[in-house]
């Protein structure tokens, strides 16, 4: 399989049901900055969902989320609206929804 590389700091590896988005450590400041993502202490990863409504999805889960928020929902500079918190054992995750016209077409089945 081939990666897709957006650029010097961003690769993708696409499946029909899942990709792997690699990037350097200079793409974090996009998702709130270096601290997000240390190695050695389960932060160098991060788990992403696409869903249909992602300011629905804060909502529906904010009693639950409220003290693992890292970010609330956020238009990145790629198109997507994300959510990023992380689960109970420090796993950072992001619920997104693309919401440019790029991101939509990109995810578009």
């Amino acid at each position: 399989m081939k990666a897709i590389q957006y650029t010097d700091d961003f690769a993708e590896l696409q499946t029909n049901s899942a990709t792997l988005a690699i990037g350097s450590t200079r793409t974090l400041h996009f998702f709130g900055g270096d601290e997000i993502a240390q190695a050695a202490q389960n932060r160098t990863a991060i788990i992403e969902f696409m869903v249909q409504d992602v300011d629905g999805e804060c909502q529906r889960l904010a009693d639950f989320l409220q003290p693992y928020v890292v970010q609330m929902p956020t238009i990145m500079p790629w198109g997507n609206k994300s959510l990023l918190f992380r689960d109970p054992d420090g796993n950072l995750i992001n619920f997104f929804t693309p919401v440019s016209p790029e991101a939509i077409k990109k995810y578009k089945n």
